[in-house]
């Protein structure tokens, strides 16, 4: 079953539609509300990564290390490698004492064109601390670094640090991985309902149900939420919207349209998925989903709720809306 959630207007008249589906889910697993069948199967992508970053820093390494909010924070993003991002990799890096080419991601350019003009200045070649990946993967090299792990490939779906991964997945969802497929960066990312991504979720959000995963996961959350331009970018629609709700929810983003939305005053997560992928219309879905939840005053929400779209000489000619 589908459900539209967003169309796309010209002129007055719609011009394409989304279709997707969604779930809010609390701590207990209970479904709250779903938009479509929301047991349907789904990459997370990079909207694992808070699950990542809990998996990578449940033995102590943030203390071992004496990790900042913005290492935390960049160890989930997606970033945009702006100037902040790529001086934080840099120092981490040099920290390690370990060079880039050690990071398993492939090598990109910044996401924003004047970056990408920067770098092509200063270095005239694509770099892996460009890699909107890169902070996860410098987490996972730390990491290793300082379990006396294998570094060479710990991206490997047998790697103990990805055995451990699936092992979480599996307890904080209550469901088993059948199948293991490999993320963009290379990082393994598994195929699991939608509800019960959700449900992993929010079981990250109740901070005091898991004990020391649950202080871990609150050290993550308070991070992502105090430093969210490391978490993503000034521009990145995860980074604005975790702004925008001003600490009461951490925003992540993944690929082929996920995005997901951590509520730990609730207990709650909400999971929005574009079918066709298009991350134009994630953002206002989950938009959408939680302007349900009346945790905000709406009008706050409709930059999202019906992104403006303009033509070559800036005039609005059309929306992105939420009709879910």
């Amino acid at each position: 079953m589908l459900k539209k959630l967003v169309t796309v207007t010209r002129s007055g008249s719609i011009e394409s539609e989304h279709y997707g589906i969604g779930a809010i889910v609390n701590s207990d697993g209970k479904i709250l509300k779903e938009w479509a069948d929301s047991s349907q199967l789904i990459y997370p992508r990079s909207s694992l990564k808070p699950i990542q970053s809990l998996n990578l820093f449940k033995d102590g390494h943030i203390e071992k290390e004496n990790l900042s909010e913005k290492q935390i924070a960049f160890s989930t993003s997606s970033h945009f490698a702006e100037d902040i991002h790529q001086e934080l990799i840099q120092d981490w890096l040099k920290k390690l004492d370990i060079n880039e080419s050690k990071l398993a991601c492939g090598e990109d350019w910044p996401w924003m064109l004047d970056n990408k003009f920067k770098a092509y200045g200063k270095y005239k070649q694509k770099r892996k601390i460009f890699h909107n990946c890169s902070g996860k993967h410098c987490a996972h090299l730390a990491v290793a670094i300082e379990r006396g792990l294998d570094i060479e490939k710990y991206n490997s779906k047998d790697h103990l640090i990805q055995k451990e991964l699936f092992n979480l997945i599996e307890n904080l969802s209550e469901t088993k991985l059948d199948q293991i497929g490999v993320d963009g960066c290379t990082l393994p990312n598994p195929l699991m309902p939608l509800n019960k991504f959700g449900y992993l979720m929010a079981n990250f959000s109740d901070f005091k149900k898991h004990d020391n995963l649950g202080e871990v996961a609150s050290k993550i959350y308070n991070s992502c939420v105090n430093q969210p331009d490391y978490a993503g970018g000034k521009e990145s629609e995860n980074s604005k919207l975790t702004k925008l709700l001003e600490k009461k929810v951490f925003f992540k983003n993944g690929a082929e349209g996920v995005f997901v939305a951590i509520i730990p005053d609730q207990k709650i997560s909400v999971v929005a998925k574009i079918l066709d992928g298009n991350a134009r219309a994630s953002s206002t879905a989950i938009a959408g989903m939680i302007s349900e939840l009346n945790i905000i005053d709406k009008t706050k929400l409709e930059l999202f709720l019906n992104k403006p779209i303009a033509n070559s000489i800036g005039e609005t000619i059309g929306d992105i809306s939420w009709i879910g």
